[in-house]
């Protein structure tokens, strides 16, 4: 019999279970505890949630000869929380701890790294004066940015790269008033699996990609947005800038002379990498489309605009390379040119530099052919295809 306890928490066998969300919760506020991941090494140091310290630990292994390594690691811990993929081997060493010892108050995330690769922060964004209402929605595992562009006025609004978990929009959108009346995705994402058709067709709205997607062999149906063709959300203006180089079919979102939806084109710390389509020649073709891209269209763009991107870098050590959870992922395009390293280099050494863009995605492959729609798979593999980083700067 489960028992209800603290919020985000459930008692069962005297071991607590959190939710991934109630762990956030812990972490941003700075609560005194100790996270413990009891994945295998490989699966540790290729990504963990900030702070977490590492015991390895199988799902059937006894806890017999290890309670003092374990002691060791967490010296004077009170509270410790254990994490692995899905709450196996987390909730073995956390059974094993409660009946071994009395010296800790032990916890376990529900759903392991699963459950926190679910993990959303909404964000609103001050774009300027007269500027349209934007929800930066940022899930933090994978430093996915997804966007709510809304007019205050009419109500309206178009959510932007929405992931699978599409509730998540769908919850931004209405706390902040508005109405979703259109889905747009920037281009055929590589390291997710995107929820856009399926939140269009849920509500009934049209689904936007730009008109070269055709060429990528998208079979889901779309409506095609044309090189600076405007779509009107309310009163506010939303324009389709094409920029090439990351994808083929790649664009970025002119909002209302304000901001720069620039998705992976150019994030806040880096660009996109290019060889994940153009890998015929290690990306070169598509890294001078983005040199193209970046130094003739962005950076041309009045210094001020704010460039808000599709990803940030999160490190294998689960810190966002750029920001913090729960702030605002921005930039300007002043602040681009002169702040990233990359955007001073002359074309041929840009393209040099693009060919070493290191790990690709996980199952990079298998995620664009989902996300072209020619292939399908069950709601719990695309969670596994998921996991980890998102591996799309350069």
């Amino acid at each position: 019999m489960l028992n209800l306890t603290s919020r985000g928490g459930v008692r069962t066998n005297m071991v607590t279970t959190l939710s991934a969300d109630r762990l956030a919760e812990l972490i941003d506020d700075d609560a005194a505890f100790t996270l413990v991941d009891t994945r295998p090494e490989d699966s540790y140091e290729a990504w963990h949630i900030s702070g977490a310290l590492h015991f390895p630990f199988g799902p059937e292994e006894e806890l017999d000869g290890r309670l003092e390594e374990f002691e060791d690691l967490v010296g004077d811990a009170d509270r410790v929380i254990t994490i692995c993929a899905k709450a196996i081997s987390s909730g073995n060493l956390a059974t094993q701890l409660e009946s071994a010892t009395d010296a800790y108050d032990v916890h376990i995330v529900d759903g392991g790294m699963k459950g926190w690769s679910g993990v959303y922060n909404h964000v609103e964004i001050d774009a300027g004066g007269n500027a349209p209402t934007i929800v930066q929605i940022q899930r933090r595992a994978k430093g996915c940015l997804g966007y709510v562009v809304g007019c205050e006025s009419t109500g309206e609004a178009v959510v932007v790269d929405p992931t699978g978990d599409v509730d998540e929009f769908e919850i931004a959108a209405e706390e902040a008033g508005l109405s979703i009346t259109g889905v747009i995705d920037t281009h055929v994402h590589a390291d997710h699996i995107s929820g856009g058709r399926d939140l269009a067709d849920r509500l009934e709205v049209p689904y936007y990609l730009g008109e070269r997607a055709t060429e990528r062999g998208v079979e889901v149906s779309f409506t095609p947005l044309e090189r600076n063709e405007v779509l009107q959300v309310g009163e506010r203006e939303v324009k389709a800038v094409v920029t090439p180089g990351h994808t083929s079919e790649m664009l970025t979102l002119l909002v209302d002379d304000a901001a720069l939806l620039t998705a992976d084109t150019l994030h806040t710390e880096s660009v996109g990498r290019t060889e994940l389509e153009f890998s015929e020649d290690e990306g070169e073709r598509g890294a001078r489309m983005l040199y193209e891209s970046v130094h003739r269209t962005l950076l041309a763009e009045p210094e001020g605009i704010t460039v808000l991107p599709g990803h940030v870098t999160v490190t294998a050590d689960g810190e966002f390379e750029h920001g913090t959870p729960g702030e605002p992922i921005a930039t300007t395009v002043r602040d681009a040119r002169t702040g990233i390293d990359l955007l001073g280099l002359e074309e041929d050494a840009f393209v040099e530099r693009m060919a070493d863009a290191g790990e690709k995605p996980a199952n990079y492959e298998k995620i664009i052919d989902l996300n072209r729609g020619v292939t399908e798979s069950p709601p719990e593999e695309r969670t596994e295809l998921e996991l980890g980083p998102n591996n799309c700067s350069a």
